[in-house]
């Protein structure tokens, strides 16, 4: 993978919109944040799937969120990140990046097994995450809640998701979350803990899911994506040099 440090109005300045807000690049292009778990989870796909490409930061508090600009619109009409611009489509929504990269490159680490009921497993774990979890912890709606009650609210509505998951590992689980192979289920979880404990979730109570993500924090994909590590990571939360 290569990462360019790009200003997100420096790259607008530079480039010419082309229909549909796609973008013509032979380099695939990330529009993505250092710790936004849709943006993690595409990094992490794309590092598996051996994709290089370029990376855009999108500051989501700067000036009112660059996603709502009206450049940024033009690409993502949920003015949410990611997007991923690659074979002159512009891609939006993380798990429906995740499944196009499946489908146009099946024979590149594989992230689905080929059973169809472990197909299900898979999806069935990754849209708790995605359709359960996370977009009531997103953004959006903490600055809804408040800050008085945001803590408490995501803290319980990851714990409640995370007690289905923990059930389901049960019978589904190997090395990973869907048997001995890495999965989206595993790309959703990881990004999701880290979550977790921003908002004090006692990963104690959870030792399946525990194990899993420490088990996926040596594979070197998930080490490339991790959010500590992007080009727009605070200086202050980039690992400490010994």
């Amino acid at each position: 993978m290569r990462l360019e440090k790009l200003t997100f109005l420096r790259f607008f300045s530079n480039q010419k919109l082309h229909s549909f807000g796609a973008m013509k690049t032979s380099t695939p292009i990330l529009y993505s944040e250092f710790r936004s778990s849709c943006a993690w989870r595409v990094r992490i796909a794309l590092a598996m799937k051996k994709i290089k490409y370029k990376q855009v930061p999108v500051h989501l508090l700067n000036n009112g969120g660059e996603q709502h600009s009206d450049q940024y619109k033009s690409m993502n009409l949920m003015e949410q990140v990611p997007t991923l611009l690659i074979d002159d489509i512009t891609l939006t929504q993380s798990l429906a990046i995740l499944e196009y990269l499946e489908e146009s490159r099946p024979d590149v680490r594989p992230l689905l097994p080929g059973d169809p009921k472990l197909r299900f497993k898979v999806r069935q774990i990754s849209e708790i995450i995605n359709s359960g979890i996370q977009p009531v912890q997103n953004l959006s709606v903490l600055q809804a809640i408040g800050p008085e009650k945001k803590m408490k609210w995501g803290h319980d509505y990851i714990y409640k998701g995370f007690v289905a998951i923990e059930n389901l590992l049960k019978d589904v689980a190997g090395k990973y979350c869907v048997g001995d192979e890495i999965t989206f289920a595993d790309i959703l979880l990881v990004p999701q803990v880290y979550n977790a404990t921003r908002f004090k979730v006692n990963m104690d109570d959870f030792p399946m899911i525990k194990r899993i993500n420490e088990v996926l924090s040596e594979v070197e994909e998930f080490k490339e994506a991790h959010y500590s590590c992007q080009p727009d990571t605070p200086e202050e939360l980039r690992p400490k040099s010994e």
